[in-house]
């Protein structure tokens, strides 16, 4: 497994950023199996886009899970960009003015399968986040069905509008002040901001599901006992009763914690995301 940190100059961020990615590479296994034919020229990789969540950075899922052997045992590349406290939106006013779902969505997404051997293909592309990650991976899933198979969500959901209160009692409560965070949970309850925006996630998931296109295939789950239940358990019923194909999953006893996403990446890297576990070669399906 190679594991990738790099810096670079964002466009669409205007600030240099880090990136963390886990490509499979020549392994243990391969050296006991005798295998000789690894690394061939036109060679791709599924990838799986990862999001991380509030108050962290692109070097969380490395610290804190074992993405790094999940994603060498089912030969799928891993991006992590850094969101920062960003909501994986685009800001104008009243914050930084970084645009982050552009980042991610454009920027990214054309220019790393240019200096990475990954695949563009919609069945070959995932994307996937946690907590305030999985804001953002609900919204970019629903965004662009055209470009991901499917999503994992993990321990929440895309914000729904008109619903802040209770929300951000419970955010306050749970994880202590932290302001940038409130602030942008504050302006995505607004509707002069969300409206005819990408950000309108519950009136795109209407339009899209009218629309006879291909829909991603949503996994959600989270735990018994995380704060975030209730909103996990909303999104999921919601994209359900539109049509979408949703598996969802509680798992008992975990909070909102490391140990439950940990669980939750091995569960859906080995069963429920529909992947090749194999690198992809040219000519052939895979090896």
């Amino acid at each position: 497994m190679a594991v990738i940190k790099m810096n670079f100059l964002s466009q669409a961020l205007g600030m240099q950023t880090n990136i963390t990615i886990c490509l499979p590479t020549y392994s243990f296994a391969d050296a006991v199996a005798d295998r000789r034919e690894v690394y061939v020229p036109g060679m791709k990789y599924q990838v799986l886009w990862l999001l991380h969540g509030g108050s962290g950075d692109d070097s969380d899922y490395l610290n804190f899970s074992n993405i790094a052997r999940y994603a060498d045992e089912n030969k799928i590349a891993v991006v992590m960009p850094a969101g920062y406290d960003s909501f994986y939106t685009n800001w104008h006013e009243g914050c930084d003015g970084a645009q982050y779902y552009t980042y991610i969505t454009e920027e990214l997404f054309h220019t790393l399968p240019i200096l990475f051997p990954f695949s563009t293909k919609r069945e070959d592309n995932f994307v996937a986040g946690l907590s305030m990650g999985s804001h953002g991976a609900m919204k970019i899933a629903i965004n662009h069905p055209e470009r991901y198979a499917a999503a994992l969500i993990m321990s929440g959901s895309a914000i729904r509008p008109k619903n802040i209160a209770q929300g951000l009692d419970t955010v306050a409560e749970h994880s202590g002040p932290l302001p940038t965070i409130l602030k942008r949970i504050t302006r995505l309850q607004q509707e002069d901001f969300v409206k005819g925006t990408e950000n309108d996630v519950n009136a795109i998931a209407v339009e899209k599901a009218r629309s006879g296109q291909p829909l991603s295939q949503f996994f959600i789950t989270c735990g018994g006992d995380d704060f975030a239940l209730e909103g996990t358990k909303y999104g999921s019923d919601y994209l359900k009763e539109l049509g979408y194909s949703v598996y969802f999953e509680e798992i008992p006893g975990y909070v909102h914690e490391w140990d439950f996403w940990d669980l939750a990446l091995r569960k859906a890297l080995k069963e429920w995301l529909p992947l090749r576990r194999s690198i992809l070669y040219p000519g052939r399906e895979s090896v």
